[in-house]
């Protein structure tokens, strides 16, 4: 009896040093959802992901290529951070580039109504991907971030397609510079 006490300790001993060396890591209920979320995405041609820290699969990159509507032949990445509480909080979405839109603000963020109020646990990261996508099919400007792209989109939609292509090329637009996102 002695002795299987021993070896208990031993094997908790060996578990625990094992854990402090990071050798067996615990995965988390966030972790599991990621993964099966990311496992049903079908993301198509003009959507793509990237992990920069290929062990951490609650951070990473989406790439968008819109290939119709006004922002078609661009490239625009957006930060994922997935919350330990995930999926009973919204991922955190941030665009990278500064882009001119009604429903992303110059610091890059994201006016979606399901990362805000309209979050439900039933959603998953492929909801947020499309939303996102359709940010760019259609911009809604009776929600915006931007509120000046927002007027230009209410009041006169050609001048809101020229400051569209002009800040997309890195051009200015209203006095800020933005980020060259056509390819």
């Amino acid at each position: 009896m002695l002795k299987i006490w021993s070896m208990k300790k031993d094997q908790q001993k060996a578990d625990n040093e094992n854990t402090a060396a990071g050798k067996k890591k615990k995965v988390t209920a966030a972790q599991l959802r990621v993964q099966r979320d990311l496992s049903e995405l079908s993301l198509g041609d003009t959507m793509r992901t990237e992990f920069p820290d290929p062990d951490d699969i609650l951070s990473f990159i989406l790439f968008i290529e819109p290939d119709e509507g006004m922002y078609r032949g661009s490239r625009f990445s957006f930060t994922f951070n997935i919350p330990p509480h995930f999926p009973h909080e919204p991922p955190k979405v941030q665009c990278r580039e500064k882009i001119y839109h009604p429903n992303i603000d110059l610091e890059g963020k994201v006016c979606l109504n399901i990362l805000r109020e309209d979050w439900k646990p039933v959603l998953n990261l492929n909801a947020v991907i499309v939303g996102l996508q359709f940010l760019f099919l259609e911009p809604n400007a009776s929600d915006p971030l931007n509120k000046e792209a927002a007027e230009d989109l209410r009041t006169n939609r050609e001048v809101f397609k020229r400051n569209v292509r002009a800040a997309m090329s890195g051009g200015r637009v209203g006095g800020v510079t933005f980020d060259k996102t056509i390819k």
